[in-house]
């Protein structure tokens, strides 16, 4: 349905996950039948939980933790720890900046070069202790530290940026050919950003494992004020879930998984996500807040540092549980920011529903007078 902005111009109502709920069936199940569980080519993980590649969420440390967990940790091979040997001093150094000098201090604390050796040896610490191993690459530096990947021995590999699209247009260098990287690459690939059903069914077609969805989303970033670009994550899911039934159709049963990525800041959030159709979520801002996280009470993503235009800040979370406790409980806070997996699953159960399959059918209604 559109909706007329002035004579010269219409819009298509959108919706964000505050605008919708979850309504109950005829059917009630107990928590303990009901899975969580998901896979993609051939890893499975006990819950639908991806840690987002942000130097205040993920660390090699931590990515063993939530791989432990069941769940996928994605280190930033852009960040801290590929920059830098110690790359502990670094961050404390980000989380005692002065809030009025933190963006230019980061801009000069994320100059220093990537190096390849630490690539190697960051996911190399990873592998060793026997979990997945997931590393992520913008755009811009996949062909320049691919290889540097490979070598090293990845389980999944994550292109992301805030925004992917398989029909990219440069001037002065030549772009990622996506459908030909994938193709070559061994090993499935996640990429995204994508916030509509046309961007999400091109990055399908190439190949691509998963696609994440969402643009500008996160709390600790600015995009919508800077660039005036947003994307309601609720109606972003359900088209690109879209984009996934027709790509079904149309490749003859090949099946994309699609990661929210963005907006999922209580586990009703992540509820709905699924609900929308996502088979997993990508998480930044709920996990910044263990307190094992490497952010220790502070988040930021890669647009914060961005060197000509940041789009993000250097945020204050607070600091609630360890990570274990933040998805498994129990929780003393009512607000849906502990336990989050076990959130999840009594939603399900309450609504009758026994694996997140079966969940992407559950009826949802408009209740924008919502409120947290």
């Amino acid at each position: 349905m559109e909706i007329e902005i002035g004579r010269a111009k219409r819009a298509r109502r959108a919706y964000s996950f505050d605008d919708i709920a979850v309504v109950p069936s005829r059917r009630t199940r107990d928590p303990e039948v009901v899975s969580i569980s998901w896979t993609i080519d051939a890893y499975s993980f006990d819950t639908p939980v991806i840690a987002a590649p942000m130097d205040s969420v993920v660390s090699p440390a931590t990515a063993i933790t939530i791989g432990r967990l069941g769940g996928l940790g994605v280190l930033d091979l852009e960040g801290l720890w590929t920059r830098y040997e110690d790359a502990d001093a670094e961050l404390d150094r980000i989380r005692q900046l002065d809030p009025a000098a933190a963006t230019a201090e980061m801009q000069r604390i994320y100059a220093e070069p990537i190096k390849p050796e630490l690539i190697r040896q960051r996911l190399a610490e990873i592998r060793e202790a026997g979990v997945p191993v997931a590393g992520a690459l913008s755009p811009q530096r996949t062909q320049e530290h691919f290889q540097d990947v490979v070598d090293a021995g990845v389980d999944l590999f994550v292109i992301r940026g805030t925004t992917v699209s398989a029909e990219h247009v440069a001037r002065d260098r030549e772009p990622l050919n996506l459908k030909k990287f994938i193709y070559e690459l061994d090993v499935p690939v996640i990429v995204g950003g994508a916030a509509t059903y046309t961007a999400a069914l091109h990055l399908m077609r190439t190949g691509a494992a998963g696609v994440l969805v969402g643009f500008g989303g996160g709390a600790a970033s600015t995009t919508r004020l800077s660039l005036g670009i947003h994307a309601p994550m609720a109606t972003a899911v359900s088209d690109v879930a879209a984009a996934r039934r027709d790509y079904m159709d149309e490749s003859g049963g090949r099946y994309v998984h699609v990661i929210a990525d963005g907006g999922l800041g209580t586990s009703g959030d992540i509820v709905k996500a699924v609900a929308m159709g996502a088979d997993a979520v990508m998480l930044g801002s709920a996990l910044a807040k263990a307190t094992d996280a490497p952010g220790r009470g502070w988040h930021w993503g890669a647009e914060a540092h961005h060197p000509e235009l940041p789009r993000g800040n250097r945020v204050a979370v607070d600091q609630l549980a360890p990570l274990e406790q933040l998805m498994f409980g129990p929780s003393s806070h009512a607000d849906g920011q502990v336990n989050l997996m076990g959130a999840l699953r009594r939603s399900m159960a309450t609504t009758g529903y026994s694996d997140l399959k079966e969940f992407q059918r559950v009826e949802v209604v408009v209740a924008p007078y919502e409120s947290r």
